[in-house]
């Protein structure tokens, strides 16, 4: 076994330090690869957790992570696969037989197993399964046959259940002489003779109970179970909802098939938290390691998008050329309500997007939700449009017209700010109902909606005030 994966059951201590100590350790590692044998190398790799080993292999250019590569590839730790992001996981087993690749995914849980090959081309996937011992083979089968993103893809199939006519004391034995357990686990499950979960108990609770007691006299009934299509992000919601460090796993006659726990939940979370980020810049699965045309082809869609609103709203500038040309303190003074229309409809975007992520905003109080954004557009555009008017009426006082431009700009502050409000809420409401994810679109077409109210409601004003 290597090195370094020996050493990843060591007690690591975290404190202000750690950080530069990474930092020295990874600019060791450089020099090393750059100009150091293969033996200075893998002895300096035992100092790595698999965990820093994974983060500083994503910081290597790709030069120096094929030299890397080499190093450990003759036994590769799964754990380390396993951390690494996908697009240098899949650069690792690029570079790996078959053969390889199954050797390293048998030794890991399925559903760990699963997250290696769902990315992988078909025929690929294929090649490196019929590898892999049948038992681990079904598991990770199994978990393959469920949609992306679903439980059933997150959950992995390694558990520990026991019938519901068990004593504790039969169960004890069971758990110390059965060799074809899990390494690790937390929960017992306990079924009927369908293979049905009607309960779940801790380890601490069956080693506290007298032997005689039956398990179904002691497992906890309010267990929650997650059928195996659920979508992964509401599974995580009902993790963070009950306080769960495990959730069973059913098919849909209702029989045990896996188990989800809390570190997978976790990665969940992390994984649309990125996602969500990422998508709502526009700019999709791209990576600090993607290639210029690469970046550039992942970010072309959105910008085109928004060439096309920018368009539109300078076609509503050009209605009203004529009453720019006449007064330079209009194009002077534009921006601002069209900039401050995006910054407030950004704002409640991004709280009800969120809000619809988390399950906290339904049809149920939609409406409430629209009312509030409603009134506090208008109490906003109030406050800011006396704030605009005022520095208006003092900037351009030299003008016989600065009242009525004040004026002006303070009514179309107060109209942007109140669309802003409901576009922010009402857009990515009707996002989802159309089945498109909020977070992808809804930044691109609140700026577009504020431009064009705003620029429209300041220049008609003026049009009408003013000529």
């Amino acid at each position: 076994m290597n090195a370094y994966k020996e050493n990843q059951d060591v007690i690591h201590r975290i404190d202000p330090e750690s950080s530069e100590e990474n930092s020295i350790r990874f600019d060791e590692l450089v020099n090393l690869l750059e100009a150091g044998s293969d033996a200075d190398v893998k002895l300096h790799l035992e100092n790595f957790h698999h965990s820093d080993l994974a983060d500083a292999f994503g910081l290597l250019p790709r030069n120096l992570r094929s030299r890397l590569l080499e190093s450990f590839k003759d036994d590769l730790d799964p754990d380390l696969l396993f951390e690494l992001e996908d697009h240098l996981r899949h650069e690792i087993t690029d570079n790996l037989s078959a053969q390889e690749v199954a050797e390293v995914i048998t030794e890991m849980d399925s559903d760990e197993a699963v997250q290696v090959l769902e990315d992988m081309d078909p025929e690929d996937r294929i090649e490196i399964l019929d590898q892999v011992p049948e038992e681990e083979r079904e598991d990770i089968k199994t978990g393959l046959a469920y949609p992306e993103d679903s439980a059933g893809r997150r959950m992995q199939t390694e558990l520990v259940s026991v019938g519901k006519d068990w004593d504790v004391g039969k169960t004890i034995d069971y758990l110390r002489e059965e060799e074809d357990l899990p390494e690790e686990f937390l929960d017992v499950f306990v079924i009927d003779a369908e293979g049905k979960p009607i309960g779940v108990i801790s380890l601490s609770r069956i080693l506290r109970s007298p032997r005689p007691t039956l398990m179904r006299e002691i497992c906890d009934e309010t267990q929650v179970i997650v059928p195996a299509e659920m979508m992964q992000e509401e599974v995580a919601l009902l993790f963070e909802k009950y306080d769960l460090t495990t959730a069973g796993v059913v098919d849909q006659n209702g029989k045990l098939l896996g188990m989800i726990t809390v570190d997978d939940v976790m990665e969940v979370a992390r994984e649309e938290f990125e996602e969500d980020i990422l998508r709502l810049g526009g700019v999709g699965e791209e990576t600090v390691d993607d290639s210029v045309w690469q970046s550039s082809t992942k970010r072309f869609t959105w910008l085109f998008v928004n060439l096309g609103t920018a368009i539109l709203a300078s076609l509503v500038i050009s209605m009203f050329d004529a009453t720019l040309e006449q007064m330079v303190a209009l194009a002077v003074l534009m921006p601002i309500v069209a900039s401050m229309g995006g910054n407030a409809g950004t704002q409640t975007m991004t709280i009800t997007v969120r809000a619809l992520a988390t399950k906290e905003l339904t049809t149920y109080n939609a409406f409430r939700t629209f009312r509030k954004e409603l009134v506090v557009g208008f109490l906003n555009g109030c406050l800011f449009a006396a704030v605009t008017g005022l520095i208006t009426f003092f900037w351009f006082r030299e003008l016989n017209t600065a009242g009525l431009l004040g004026g002006i700009i303070a009514g179309a502050m107060i109209i942007n700010l109140v669309v802003a409000g409901v576009a922010g809420v009402a857009l990515p409401l009707l996002l989802e109902r159309i089945n498109i994810d909020p977070a992808v679109a809804s930044g691109v077409f609140v700026t577009m909606i504020t431009d064009v109210v705003g620029f429209f409601a300041f220049l008609g004003l003026a049009s009408l005030v003013l000529l």
